[in-house]
């Protein structure tokens, strides 16, 4: 089988790789297996010197960004994901010897005793298409720092991307033996979890290809951790700055032509804002540019395939249809019917209709108006995702008590669609399960492993 990307910019075939069989693949995983202990057994300063290096590497990479704009269309003007691997690979470096460092329980005359933390073996990380880098060094980065050996395997959308990353890796010293990049299909990567090649499967996707993943590994006792998507709300108080609110939101709503797994997909705003935060949003999407990603003036590029932007125009059409008022004037923008979709800001919506409900991701956002804390919470909290939401409001007591009360992995106040590695990056419901980045980043790679020692007299 042979894995084809389908440039968004074009319709051309922009790369293509062979799936390795099914054979192949678990010799592969009993090779990273039996590599394993050994780089386990190296200091933590050398692994995680090596790492370091590895993302490093990577940055010095200068071609990632144009490639990454033929590959899924993100507009070149932004430049690459390095910053953002950057800063959580620092962190999770940095973090690496107090969050694996033995819990110490007694050390006494009569006994020894302690908690201490053990790689899980093989660690198998899937990644999304949208944050090919970003999102594949969140486990990565702490699953080989911890002495792990590490099988990834990307997306087609982005079939370069881990590619390279193993490249950069291999060129800094991280031993190949330890971190492959893995051309799958579906099929051989089911069975590869089903057979208990790995300690640990970390997936972002969608919710249907999760449920694979969680099929694949049932019985098998593998921790999966499931980052598949959500349905972000933002929701603007009376007292809250609207230019900030504004600006912010939208840019959580329409970055990245929306693709983002916490983009902002629903906005809630007080009755007495509404009016002055709708006239900022919509003058602030129609200062867009939808173009070829790889002009510097295009600030949104195309989708990132033709069945993803058909979606967002069919949840647009339907809201349309059911009384919904679209406020942008779409042949003011390259829309083509195909990849290059203009965005949308609508209003008149109801969670009734499938843009307020399932997710877009994809450049359209409803916008709600709410009379009152409550009615907002019940409105964030109708939904099938959890992953974050995102209060605006000058009062931080105000939003820290509401946020306790909505069902989601991550509350912020006046801002959005930012992953702090210093906290959890997880989510509830239909969003899936699990913790990356921060100290439990490394739990999620390790196991502990109890000693009990007692000391003879």
């Amino acid at each position: 089988m042979t894995l084809t990307c389908i440039s968004p910019v074009d319709g051309s075939v922009y790369a293509e790789r062979p799936t390795l069989s099914p054979e192949a693949a678990a010799a592969l995983a009993a090779r990273l297996k039996a590599a394993q202990p050994g780089w386990a057994a190296r200091p933590l300063e050398e692994r995680i010197a090596l790492v370091m290096a590895g993302i490093e590497r990577l940055g010095q990479m200068q071609d990632i960004v144009p490639e990454l704009a033929w590959m899924m269309g993100r507009p070149v003007r932004y430049g690459g994901e390095f910053g953002g691997m950057n800063e959580r690979a620092t962190y999770m470096a940095g973090i690496a010897a107090e969050a694996l460092a033995p819990m110490v329980v007694e050390n006494s005359d009569a006994f020894s005793r302690y908690l201490a933390r053990e790689p899980v073996g093989v660690v198998m990380v899937v990644s999304p298409w949208n944050y090919p880098y970003m999102t594949a060094t969140n486990t990565i980065v702490p699953a080989l720092i911890a002495g792990n050996s590490v099988m990834v395997k990307g997306s087609t959308q982005t079939l370069l991307a881990t590619e390279r990353i193993a490249r950069a890796f291999h060129e800094a010293g991280v031993p190949e033996e330890v971190f492959q990049n893995a051309f799958l299909d579906h099929a051989t990567t089911s069975a590869l979890i089903g057979a208990r090649h790995f300690g640990f499967v970390n997936f972002t996707g969608s919710v249907p290809a999760g449920r694979e993943i969680e099929r694949a590994a049932a019985g098998t006792f593998t921790g999966v951790g499931l980052e598949l998507g959500g349905k972000d709300p933002g929701y603007v108080m009376e007292d809250a700055d609207i230019d900030a609110a504004a600006e912010t939101l939208v840019d959580g709503a329409m970055f990245n032509s929306g693709q983002c797994c916490c983009g902002i997909e629903r906005i809630y705003v007080h009755e007495s804002r509404y009016d002055a935060f709708l006239e900022k949003a919509v003058a602030i999407v129609n200062g867009y540019t939808l173009g070829n990603p790889l002009d510097e003036a295009t600030t949104l590029g195309p989708m990132a395939h033709r069945r993803f932007a058909d979606l967002v125009r069919s949840q647009t059409a339907e809201a349309i249809a059911q009384g919904a008022t679209a406020h942008i004037d779409i042949s003011k923008f390259a829309d083509d019917g195909g990849t290059y979709l203009a965005p949308q800001v609508l209003t008149g919506v109801t969670h009734d209709m499938r843009v307020m409900r399932e997710e877009s991701f994809g450049p359209v956002v409803g916008i709600m108006k709410v009379a009152s804390d409550e009615e907002a919470l019940a409105l964030m909290n109708d939904c099938d995702f959890g992953l974050t939401a995102s209060l605006w409001t000058s009062d931080t007591d105000r939003a820290a008590a509401l946020g306790a009360r909505i069902q989601t992995g991550t509350v912020f106040m006046n801002r959005c669609d930012y992953l702090d590695p210093a906290l959890c990056w997880t989510g509830c419901k239909d969003t899936g399960r699990g913790a990356a980045l921060s100290v439990l980043g490394y739990h999620s790679v390790t196991r502990p492993k109890s000693y009990h020692l007692r000391k003879l007299q």
